[in-house]
């Protein structure tokens, strides 16, 4: 059975991911309490001792307002962090998976998708310290590149889905962006995604994002009919008023892929 250590073990996607590959996979769940990754020494010294065949980089700091105002932490977590594990994981001569987002692009483009030839430039701190990590593996490892997740998972944190549903189901308005489009993609299917990259595995980048993108609007619109809630509490907003006071990141985020995993 092939041993699969996973860094962000505890998230919402390493959590899920656990559960779903529990009969497919040995996984090594790796969590920031064990060891720190902007710690080189501790990096080196902790996965010595860990017995894995691929190495799957789901940890990252992913507050994107929050990345602005603590530049130096993401970027010692998601720059200096990545350069860490993935050093050491090529010094055991092991298969090494990247996790990214479709934030390293600049979603300019309404009519035009971007796919895994599409040139990133990122807007925002989060996006680029993003596309540094990806810089650090090119070539030597798998990129795999996520939009919205989404879907059922045992970790603390919810996704942006359940949260909807939790603020409407608390009668609370939101204001969702009517010119801006998104990719949301079911949790289950980046399992699908990554398992079968696992048994195939190439140093590629890949985008593993839904089928369809849609406006946070009409997805918000969508969630409430679905779930039999108040769709008049889902408000109308556009970009530039959303963005007031927040940091860059792509309008047009309509992701595709034309590398299949």
């Amino acid at each position: 059975m092939i041993k699969v250590a996973v860094s962000g073990a505890k998230g919402l996607i390493g959590a899920r991911l656990t559960e779903l590959w529990q009969d497919k996979f040995k996984v090594i769940p790796l969590d920031r309490t064990e060891f720190d990754i902007i710690d080189k020494k501790a990096v080196k010294d902790y996965l010595e001792k860990v017995e894995f065949d691929v190495f799957l980089h789901l940890a990252a700091y992913t507050n994107v307002d929050g990345a602005e105002k603590d530049k130096e932490l993401a970027y010692k977590i998601n720059v200096e962090g990545t350069k860490n594990l993935f050093n050491t994981v090529q010094q055991k001569n092991k298969k090494f998976i990247y996790i990214s987002t479709d934030f390293v692009f600049d979603g300019k483009k309404e009519n035009i998708p971007f796919t895994e030839k599409s040139l990133p430039n990122p807007l925002g701190w989060y996006g680029k310290t993003k596309y540094e990590g990806e810089k650090i593996v090119a070539g030597k490892a798998a990129i795999v590149r996520l939009s919205y997740p989404f879907g059922p998972s045992p970790a603390l944190k919810q996704c942006f889905i359940h949260r909807i549903i939790g603020a409407l189901k608390a009668k609370k308005t939101l204001k969702m962006i009517t010119d801006s489009l998104i990719t949301p993609t079911p949790i289950d299917n980046i399992g699908a995604g990554l398992a079968r990259l696992i048994d195939n595995y190439r140093p590629q980048i890949f985008h593993l994002v839904g089928r369809e993108s849609i406006s946070p609007y009409n997805l918000g619109l969508k969630i409430a009919r679905d779930n039999h809630l108040n769709k008049d509490l889902v408000q109308p907003i556009t970009f530039a008023q959303y963005s007031q006071e927040r940091a860059p990141r792509p309008q047009w985020a309509k992701i595709i892929s034309l590398n299949q995993i």
